[in-house]
């Protein structure tokens, strides 16, 4: 764990006690912080006292004694109305932050404490590869689509290229539950717009923006909102960072025009479908780097069976082009690239029966995501539903002919059903259980060759589930439970 010591001596309210907020707390703690937290839930209480966290119920905060209150992404800063704990510490001129917040500091904190590489050079040795520890370069990604596979991505290729790559923030670790820079430590953190939100002194090395679509209304409520929180990834950037932009949407080659109108940054633009100057642009799922002199293709995307359809494609151009900062051979790229796994919950191949493929893409939680995956498919029996985005999934409707039938879960039914009714075929199933039981019952019949049960709900998942990842895990298990079964497992039983 990384002790937060810039707040050494400091009085500081933690709201929000799962994963991030007990990970925080206790660095603050060993920072030499004075904390109290809260959480409403008691289970989550009872593990941070069980890590050692004072409790004191944030009603009884005197705020007027605090520096900082750390704030749980979760919990409402401004959408639909503040929490009341965010209200108090506004009325008492306290700083509201999240826990990348705290992590920006506690890095800057410890590079200026460090001394210099004896090369100079923040990211590499002399021999091209390895970041200082003194430095420990971060790599911030964020967007509405893509993020956590470009981020696993990166991190998957900066570990096969010899980095102590340390991935976290969104997804997986918290970020105060990763290791302490060391020789060779790279951060390459998720970052989503709730947490930028809470994060004035972002300063990434790398700052990586894939995609734009309408997402997280509810939470910021409006558009420009939502935007605006996104494109504070960039907000700290200056001389010698660098900003990698997707301009494939509106909202985001805007976001590049005004980044290259501000100037004093390193802009590359990344496109799919159309050649971009100066830039990473995928065509056919040829992977180019315009960023030279003269444009070179550097792979073939398509021969990477994680690496599915022209969404990936993006996310294989942002990764290379965030890559190539650390690590000189661009063939080095590429063959670990070729290596990666794929991200779980993201069209992840759980296993077959037969001719029947499952497909767990439970991290489909809005329309535009949940299209990724039904462009890549024919024969789909789809799982969808849940807790439903603004917007349902009519915007879909030119993918239903790729769909055999559809299997509706959770609170979006009824809306669903609406929407598919004389357009494809739908039962209504309840739980995802009964859904994955009929989709591979219906699929085993099919006269397809490789017909694909396919869980990509288009929804959030808290009707039902904690999260995603347990809406995911829940499919593998209901799969696996039916004899799904992946090539490698089934030789190994």
């Amino acid at each position: 764990m990384i002790a937060a010591t810039p707040f050494a001596g400091k009085n500081v309210g933690v709201l929000g006690l799962a994963r991030s907020g007990i990970a925080v707390a206790r660095a603050l703690m060993d920072g030499g912080a004075k904390v109290v937290a809260w959480d409403d839930n008691e289970k989550a209480r009872e593990n941070a006292a069980a890590a050692g966290v004072p409790l004191i119920h944030a009603q009884s905060w005197d705020y007027t004694a605090l520096s900082s209150v750390v704030l749980s992404p979760g919990i409402p800063l401004t959408h639909p109305k503040p929490h009341e704990v965010v209200v108090a510490a506004q009325r008492a001129k306290v700083e509201v932050i999240g826990d990348i917040e705290v992590f920006f500091r506690t890095i800057k904190a410890a590079k200026a404490a460090s001394p210099k590489p004896a090369n100079g050079n923040g990211y590499r040795h002399a021999n091209g590869n390895g970041a200082h520890a003194a430095t420990a370069p971060i790599i911030c990604i964020t967007g509405t689509n893509g993020k956590s596979t470009t981020t696993q991505l990166i991190g998957h290729i900066l570990s096969r290229c010899g980095f102590d790559a340390q991935i976290g923030g969104n997804i997986g670790r918290a970020v105060f539950d990763l290791g302490a820079p060391r020789e060779n430590t790279v951060y390459v953190l998720e970052t989503s717009s709730y947490q930028l939100d809470l994060t004035a002194g972002l300063k990434p090395d790398v700052a990586v923006f894939t995609n734009i679509t309408t997402d997280h209304l509810d939470r910021h409520g409006t558009m420009a909102n939502y935007v605006a929180a996104k494109r504070k990834i960039f907000a700290g950037q200056g001389a010698g960072d660098l900003a990698i932009v997707g301009v494939d949407d509106t909202w985001s080659a805007e976001t590049c025009m005004m980044l290259r109108m501000r100037g004093g940054i390193e802009v590359v633009p990344v496109s799919v479908g159309q050649v971009i100057g100066g830039g990473m642009y995928a065509i056919g799922g040829h992977l180019y780097d315009g960023t030279v002199a003269s444009a070179q293709e550097v792979a073939d995307v398509k021969l990477i069976p994680t690496l599915p359809g022209a969404h990936n494609w993006q996310n294989a151009a942002m990764a290379y082009a965030a890559c190539k900062r650390f690590v000189r051979d661009p063939k080095a790229i590429i063959r670990a690239m070729a290596s990666f796994e794929g991200l779980n919950h993201r069209m992840e191949q759980v296993g077959s029966i037969g001719k029947v493929r499952f497909v767990n893409d439970s991290k489909a939680t809005n329309a535009d995501a949940a299209a990724k995956a039904l462009i890549c498919y024919d024969g789909i029996y789809w799982i969808v539903g849940g807790k439903a985005k603004d917007g349902g999934i009519g915007g879909l409707s030119a993918l239903f002919p790729r769909i055999t039938k559809a299997y509706l879960i959770g609170d979006a039914t009824e809306a669903f059903a609406k929407t598919l009714d004389g357009r494809v075929p739908f039962e209504k199933c309840g739980t995802l259980e009964n859904a994955v039981k009929r989709a591979a019952a219906d699929a085993a019949l099919s006269p397809l060759p490789h017909p694909v049960v396919l869980l990509s709900p288009a929804c959030a998942s808290f009707d039902q589930f904690r999260d995603f990842e347990d809406r995911g895990d829940h499919f593998r298990r209901y799969a696996q439970a039916l004899g799904a079964r992946k090539p490698q497992e089934a030789t190994a039983a």
